[in-house]
């Protein structure tokens, strides 16, 4: 049995919670979108098409913030074709996931979809194969009041299609996606997108000057410009925007599990490599303004070297087709608690990463999964999300912890416990976030509070291995409740010290309540 001890004090905190942290993304890929959350003539569609059963698990899983209309799909799309009447709207190839895509679903609707789901919008521009101009016309037609061309075309298009005419007051733009990449369309040099994102900062902002700006960071840690990109870019631009972006995929390799569970060792690690690059331009350039982080892609993709047929880099294979089955991940026990150790990386740098975004929110890598004409239903990674997402409140805790260890290949002994921990005052509630990577070992648990005195347990949920599973269990079709929350056992407070016995292969939500002592 491993043994860990974490103390929290009051008086060591990271910073309030940033709400934004817990987004997520829609991408017109795979079927994101079509028989995702819009499938008109679905049971559960109303009359936009809106599918109301995966709306509701949304609102379950609680996102604050959806990144949109892309991904890749963004640096080849035109805005304009999906705005206006739907049988107006021309039908167009996407390059980038060598689909048809039909526009019947454009920005008017996902507005109206975020409204049913209580996200904010997160909207992504095209800098690819545009610029400039088309940059400062979407945002004059999105949040423009009206008596101007862009703005009274939004109302004019609101009216014929029944959806909202008022501005849509879209704070958060993204100026492009992944340009460091040779696989994105209208790929750039640091400084080409440096200079480009600059001037489509400007003009955006003289557009609206409430907007904020995410910049584009590095596609991965293992890019062959990352750091050099990132310090490039906001040398043209710090000044211009508000964020720069960080993306990241993670799988197990070859068998590795250990490693796998431990990836984020690795976000630990980038997050601390970006900040450090932030702050080495601001100090250079004498900046008096702080840039932050978007890490506005993350999740667990099994890429697989991109070979089977589902894969996006393969669908040209089977020629044109509008929505295919791409990247359809199933989430095991083990991806859910990755996942879980993820948001805990997310969370303990809440003071620099205000922005997160899972990748992506239904069908494809994604914690929602929903059948054409069928049902919807929760992966195994939709729990760590949902839970994180509704009790991390109030202020990040800078929690010490002394883990026993766990050996993995990549990184070598880590913490065979992870944990984060968020305390709301106003509520007197205190939840704490333990993930434990062993796969071998069950874990015993001490905190020890500082300034703190806990009154009771509220609740005590766990993520595992279910009875007659093992570490591959998953929600599929036709067994969608396999894996899931249940009540942790073995919990008490013994001499204000929390104590917890935390099975192999786990991830655990507790929340107590709490005061100041």
């Amino acid at each position: 049995m491993t043994q860990a001890r974490i103390t929290i004090d009051r008086d060591f905190t990271v910073a309030e919670v940033p709400r934004r942290l817990f987004g997520s993304f829609v991408e017109h890929m795979g079927r994101c979108v079509y028989s995702g959350i819009y499938e008109p003539g679905h049971p559960e569609a109303d009359a936009r098409g809106l599918r109301q059963d995966v709306l509701k698990l949304v609102r379950e899983m609680g996102p604050t913030v959806v990144r949109y209309p892309g991904g890749n799909f963004v640096s080849g799309y035109n805005w304009e074709d999906g705005v206006g009447p739907v049988e107006d709207r021309p039908v167009r190839i996407d390059g980038a996931w060598h689909t048809i895509e039909t526009n019947a679903f454009g920005l008017h609707e996902f507005v109206e979809w975020s409204k049913e789901a209580e996200v904010e919008v997160m909207e992504a521009i095209n800098l690819g194969t545009r610029g400039v101009d088309e940059a400062r016309a979407l945002v004059e037609y999105a949040n423009h009041p009206g008596g101007t061309y862009w703005s009274d075309l939004r109302r004019k298009n609101g009216a014929a299609t029944g959806t909202q005419q008022d501005p849509f007051g879209i704070k958060l733009w993204c100026l492009g996606n992944e340009l460091d990449g040779p696989w994105q369309i209208g790929h750039k040099t640091a400084d080409e997108y440096g200079r480009l994102a600059q001037e489509s900062a400007k003009a955006m902002k003289l557009v609206d000057d409430s907007i904020e700006l995410v910049a584009v960071g590095s596609s991965s840690r293992q890019m062959p410009t990352f750091g050099t990109w990132e310090h490039t870019v906001l040398s043209h631009t710090y000044e211009e925007v508000d964020y720069i972006s960080m993306h990241a995929y993670y799988q197990e390799h070859d068998g590795d599990a250990a490693s796998f569970l431990a990836e984020g060792v690795d976000m630990d690690a980038f997050i601390d490599g970006v900040i450090a690059t932030i702050d080495a331009v601001k100090a250079a350039g004498k900046h008096s303004n702080q840039v932050n982080i978007s890490f506005d892609e993350w999740n667990v993709w099994y890429q697989r070297g991109l070979d089977g047929e589902d894969q996006p880099h393969n669908v040209a294979k089977a020629g044109w087709r509008e929505a295919p089955r791409v990247i359809e991940d199933t989430y095991s026990v083990t991806d859910a608690v990755v996942v879980g150790s993820l948001l805990h990386s997310l969370l303990r740098h809440g003071d620099r990463v205000t922005i997160a975004n899972q990748a992506q929110l239904v069908n494809v890598i994604a914690p929602i999964r929903s059948e054409a004409g069928g049902p919807a239903w929760r992966q195994a990674s939709f729990w760590p999300f949902a839970r994180m997402s509704a009790l991390a409140k109030g202020q990040i805790m800078q929690l010490a912890v002394d883990s026993g260890k766990t050996p993995t290949a990549k990184f070598g002994d880590v913490d065979a416990v992870d944990a984060t921990a968020t305390w709301d005052e106003q509520t007197g509630r205190l939840a704490l976030f333990l993930a434990n990577r062993s796969m071998e070992e069950g874990a015993e648990v001490s905190v020890d509070l500082r300034g703190l005195s806990a009154s009771g347990v509220r609740s005590a949920e766990v993520l595992t291995i279910p009875e007659g599973g093992d570490r591959n269990s998953a929600n599929v079709l036709d067994a969608q409740d396999t894996v899931g929350l249940k009540t942790l056992q073995e919990v008490g407070i013994e001499d204000g010290v929390l104590h917890v016995k935390l099975p192999a292969l786990s991830w655990s939500v507790l929340e107590l309540d709490v005061e100041r002592a």
